[in-house]
């Protein structure tokens, strides 16, 4: 849709203002660190590069909506207060505005921003397109259905601290068999969920500790910490059965998954039993 970005955002002297296009950066996705940590996200709009690239009295941010495709969402507009200008300094002081406020983490962009993570805004405001503002500010990826549960750590982590009522409500009531692939090394944890907690509980475990006390798991966070796990981990429920299905009938799907994925066998994966 055709909509000038800066009149949306009032912006009126765009040379006032760099864009940052905020992106996964090795470690983290700006998306994730956004939704779980206001104050973390706001470092990321201080950080000074070698290339001193937020050197304008306001940068306007845009975090990679990396669920979509060149999709863009708005984290405000932090003004540049000083700092930066030696070169060994690593941040600018920096605070966030209350221009746009009422748009933050509810406005999507199309862009097609490749490369780069600092733009003069005069040159890119006219290659943003509005794609739509909603309702409430974004907490999450929306429920997918139990067939198309593949999440990486981070994604998952967001949903739970986040309580999405979607995702609870489909996964607290039902039974499961999933797995862990580390992504790092290719190995696989095989997993169940039964008794009297369903799979949101289950998972839960992890999001809180990155093991879900699993003994090899455990060792493995213990000596890296939860941040491997954000990093290397991804979740996938592989079959979901009714709450009433008999915890027999669970572990023997769970140990079928083990042995056709050869998880017991320390070369591919981390069960212990």
């Amino acid at each position: 849709m055709s909509l000038d970005i800066a009149q949306l955002l009032d912006i009126e002297n765009k040379k006032d203002y760099k864009l940052h296009a905020a992106r996964y950066n090795g470690a983290s996705q700006p998306l994730d660190t956004f939704l779980t940590n206001r104050k973390e996200w706001g470092s990321w709009n201080s950080w000074r590069s070698d290339k001193n690239e937020f050197n304008r009295k306001y940068v306007v941010s845009f975090m990679k909506f990396y669920p979509e495709s060149n999709t863009w969402l708005f984290g405000g507009i932090y003004e540049i207060l000083g700092g930066g200008k030696e070169k060994r300094s690593h941040s600018y002081n920096s605070k966030l505005t209350d221009i746009g406020e009422e748009l933050i983490g509810r406005l999507k962009i199309y862009a097609n921003l490749t490369r780069g993570r600092s733009f003069k805004f005069e040159n890119i405001y006219n290659k943003l397109s509005f794609c739509e503002v909603l309702k409430e500010c974004y907490n999450g990826e929306i429920f997918c259905g139990y067939e198309n549960i593949s999440q990486d750590f981070s994604s998952l982590e967001v949903i739970y601290k986040n309580e999405r009522t979607d995702w609870r409500t489909a996964l607290e009531n039902v039974k499961g068999i999933y797995t862990i692939v580390d992504k790092n090394t290719g190995k696989k944890y095989v997993g169940s969920a039964y008794g009297d907690t369903g799979i949101w509980a289950r998972w839960a475990s992890y999001m809180n500790n990155g093991h879900g006390w699993n003994k090899e798991l455990i060792g493995l966070i213990k000596n890296a910490g939860l941040d491997y796990a954000r990093k290397n981990f991804r979740i996938t429920l592989i079959e979901c059965l009714p709450f009433k299905t008999d915890d027999k009938v669970v572990i023997q799907r769970e140990n079928f998954w083990k042995e056709a994925l050869l998880t017991r066998d320390k070369r591919f994966g981390y069960n212990a039993n």
